[in-house]
């Protein structure tokens, strides 16, 4: 099953197994570990982080559970 983790000031990580689709439907990535998706817009690499957040000063909190 996969997860889905909102780090604070930072990206999402997604924990596998999981495909990830583009807007095409075309298959991006498979994956059975983790991967960083950007979450403050910089990155060069999107939608995978490359830590831009941190040269920008990303700051947004993971919303509280219900």
């Amino acid at each position: 099953m996969a997860s889905i983790e909102i780090r604070p000031d930072g990206p999402l990580a997604v924990s596998g197994p999981f495909d990830l689709i583009d807007a095409s439907g075309k298959p991006v990535v498979h994956a059975e570990l983790t991967v960083k998706l950007c979450r403050c817009g910089g990155s060069h690499n999107r939608p995978f982080c490359d830590k831009s957040h941190e040269r920008l000063g990303f700051e947004q909190e993971a919303p509280e559970s219900s």
